[in-house]
Parts: structure tokens; sequence; C-alpha cells
């Protein structure tokens, strides 16, 4: 009976020992497990994490590369990546990081977003390159045509002056200018109170680049008093009309040319200085004063 309880005992033990290293091993055990767990969550947690700071970068890089573009349609474009970037990302931090699921297919997303990104930064950039280029190309051709149009008002200057030098070598040149008073008889007289003719006689200088045929040649006389002898016609000289005593038209060759005018006294003349001007294209070619008593 004794050795029975004896064994009993022994049992007993042995099970007792049993369950309590069996209890140890579960607790143990449990408590590996939360470990693991714990580690795990906070792998999925930064995981989540890194992945909504990428989706937040993506969003901002599509926002920057904006303002480098005017291209209407890219900017359209990459609003619309910005758009689906941001909404994904809302989507992750909806998410729960436990939720291995949804946490995968934001994940795929996301590799999808990180290649169209890629694609409109090698655009974009190739698109600024050939800007560059043709930003470039504009300032050399504006800077060519400048040169150009530089030249070109150089050149109308020097035409101009050429021009200039040109009409005033053209200017015909009265030269050898007399006055003479003729009486009754054709004879030549210092008095004005016998003159019945006036005659002025002039010599057109040699002037090959005038230009050549008939030419009008005006001569003014202002009296002493101030009037201008008339009976010549009229003629504009400086915006102005002025009136002529004579006129007389010739052959003009370029060649040295005589030329005599001839007034018929109407009046008697004053005594004094009188003054003759010879008048031909629009300018005065000679002048010259002559006084009679």
């Amino acid at each position: 009976m004794e050795k029975k309880k004896l064994i009993t005992g022994i049992v007993a033990g042995i099970v007792g020992i049993a369950l309590v290293g069996t209890i140890a091993y579960l607790y143990v055990n449990l408590d590996n497990q939360k470990k693991e767990n714990k580690a795990m969550q906070e792998l999925a947690d930064l995981d989540k994490k890194e992945m909504e700071n990428e989706y937040q970068q993506f969003a901002q890089q599509y926002s920057e590369m904006k303002t480098q573009i005017t291209n209407d349609s890219i900017v359209a474009k990459l609003t619309a990546e910005q758009e689906k970037t941001e909404r994904l990302l809302k989507e992750l931090k909806e998410t729960k990081s436990n939720d291995a699921r949804e946490i995968a297919r934001l994940k795929k997303e996301l590799a999808t977003v990180r290649a169209v990104l890629r694609s409109y930064v090698i655009e974009i950039d190739s698109l600024n390159r050939l800007n560059q280029n043709l930003t470039a190309e504009n300032t050399r051709i504006k800077g060519q045509y400048s040169e150009a149009t530089r030249q070109i008002e150089g050149l109308n200057t020097e035409r101009a002056s050429l021009s200039e030098k040109v009409a005033i070598a053209a200017q015909l040149d009265a030269t050898g200018i007399s006055m003479q008073l003729k009486n009754k008889r054709g004879k030549n007289t210092d008095k004005t109170s016998k003159t019945k003719t006036v005659q002025v006689n002039f010599t057109i200088a040699k002037n090959v680049t005038a230009q050549n045929g008939h030419k009008t040649f005006y001569v003014r006389i202002t009296s002493p008093s101030g009037t201008t002898l008339g009976g010549g016609g009229s003629f504009n000289y400086q915006n102005r009309t002025l009136e002529a005593t004579m006129k007389k038209t010739v052959e003009y060759d370029g060649q040295e040319t005589s030329i005599s005018t001839f007034w018929n006294v109407s009046q008697s003349l004053l005594e004094g200085t009188y003054h003759v001007s010879i008048f031909a294209d629009g300018n005065m070619i000679g002048s010259r004063s002559f006084t009679f008593k």
C-alpha cells in the first residue's frame, strides 16, 4: 500500500514538473511571438511611412515641373499625374499598415508613378535643352539682324551724304555777273535817268555732274527802294514764290555757257545800289550788287 502511494506521488511530481515546464515554454514562446509581431508591425509602419514620403515627394516634383514648362498640353498632363499621385497618397494614409493586400497594391501604384515621373523628367529635360538651343539661335539671329540693320543704316547715311554731295556738286554756278544800263541808242550809260534797257550778263560755269538739257534761268533785280523790277514771271525758291525781272531758257550741256538777258525800262530808275540774283533749279546760283547815279 505504501509502495503504491509512493509510486503515485512520484508520478504526480513528474506530471507537475512537466506541466510547469510546458507552462513556462508557452509563456516564453508567447512572449517571443509578441516581440516578433511588434517588430513586424514597426517594419510595416516604417515601410508605409517611406511610401507616404515618396508619394509626397513625387507630387511636389510634378508641381515644380509645371513651373518649368509653358506647353499647355504637357502642363495639363502633369497636373493630371499630380492629382493622381495626391489621390494615392490620401488612400495610403487612410490604409492601416497591417493591411498587406492594400499596401501591396499601393506599392505597385507607387512604382508606376515613379516610372511615369521619370519619363516626364527626361522629356522636360529634352525640351529645356531644345529651348536653350532655340534661344541661343534666336539670340544669334537677332544679333545678325541688328548688325545687318546697322550696316543698312550706315549705307543709307552714306547714300544720303553722297546724294547730298552729288546734289551740291550738280548745282550750277553763275559767274562773271554784270549789269549794264543802255540808253535809247543801245549805248552803255551810267545815268539811270537816260536808261531805256537793262542788260544782265553772266556765265554758267562748266559742270559735268549737272543734268543736261533745257534749263530756265531767272534774273531778279531789286531796286534801291527794295522793290523788284518785275516782268519776268515768277519762280519757286525755298518754299516761296518770288517775282523775276527776266528769265531765259537755254540748252545746257555741262560746258561753260554765256547768257545775256534784257529788261525794258518802263519808268525812270532810281539812283543807288541794285542787287542782281541769278536762280536755276530752285537754287540761287549767283548774286552781285551794282551802284548807279
